[in-house]
């Protein structure tokens, strides 16, 4: 199984880095990569520009059936995805508020709902 490295340019992504760079990752599946991992060590200035890239890139995985591991995010980029509602691109599982009703903890003198 071969996992391949695909590196994101820095310091930003722009939108039309998307194309070239979704062009790449279609090669690289064709080619047999079993998987592919983007690293986004570069991305130190992230703007819209680069959640595109990284939601493009996530599509075209998808279509070769495949997922889409990103690494070396920086805070800035993750902040930023998770603006826009795309931190699950990062592949880490969304921090979500609880269903209504649902007590995480309980603490003494909690009435009960």
């Amino acid at each position: 199984m071969t996992i391949t490295r695909l590196a994101l340019p820095g310091p930003g992504p722009t939108a039309q880095d998307a194309a070239r760079l979704c062009a790449r990752l279609a090669l690289l599946y064709e080619a047999g990569a079993a998987g592919v991992v983007c690293d986004a060590r570069a991305v130190t200035a992230p703007g819209l520009g680069a959640v595109e890239v990284l939601a493009r890139l996530r599509l075209t995985a998808r279509g070769y059936g495949r997922g889409l591991a990103v690494t070396g995010a920086a805070p800035a980029l993750r902040a930023l995805l998770d603006l826009t509602g795309l931190v699950e691109l990062l592949g880490e599982a969304e921090e979500r508020e609880p269903p209504p009703g649902v007590q995480e903890g309980i603490e003494p003198g909690d009435l009960p709902v």
